[in-house]
């Protein structure tokens, strides 16, 4: 993913760990995907941190004897360190606000996710007009692409 670093003109938020990602987006368990939010340029792009555990429910039926991480679920733990992203860059009034798909581009998925695995959730802001934001996001475990996607998201109030 290529972010240019026009230090100039972008703020640098600190990392989000997971207490402030609770107050930030509405997701709860079982469908939280995020642990933390690092290397946050606001307005730009972010680097989220899943850490992928077999405790995760959808172990339990996918697959039980070889477990993988649901691909869109992955996609997921993109948009939610994306709208961690929005929140952080629009500030305090947009706490909490509901973000729905819009649309989900170029899907392609490069190896599996399994228990174990750290994986980092690298989004860039492709643009945005009013309430709608376009992302395109890599999810990255030890070097190496696990899967991509462009998507487009929408926030609204609750």
């Amino acid at each position: 993913m290529n972010i240019q670093n026009d230090k100039a003109s972008v703020s640098v938020a600190t990392a989000v760990d997971i207490k402030r990602i609770l107050q930030m987006i509405p997701h709860r368990y079982p469908m939280l995907m995020v642990d933390r939010v690092l290397d946050m340029q606001l307005d730009r792009s972010a680097v989220g941190i899943k850490n992928v555990s077999i405790n995760e429910p959808f172990f339990q039926g996918h697959f039980p004897s070889e477990p993988v991480m649901p691909g869109v679920l992955i996609v997921e733990a993109m948009a939610q360190t994306a709208a961690v992203l929005v929140v952080a860059t629009f500030g305090a009034k947009s706490e909490g606000k509901l973000v729905y798909f819009m649309s989900i581009d170029g899907v392609r998925f490069r190896r599996p996710v399994v228990p174990g695995d750290r994986l980092e959730l690298h989004v860039e802001k492709v643009q945005s007009r009013a309430n709608v934001w376009k992302f395109a996001g890599k999810a990255i475990v030890e070097g190496k692409l696990a899967a991509e996607a462009t998507f487009a998201a929408m926030i609204r109030d609750r």
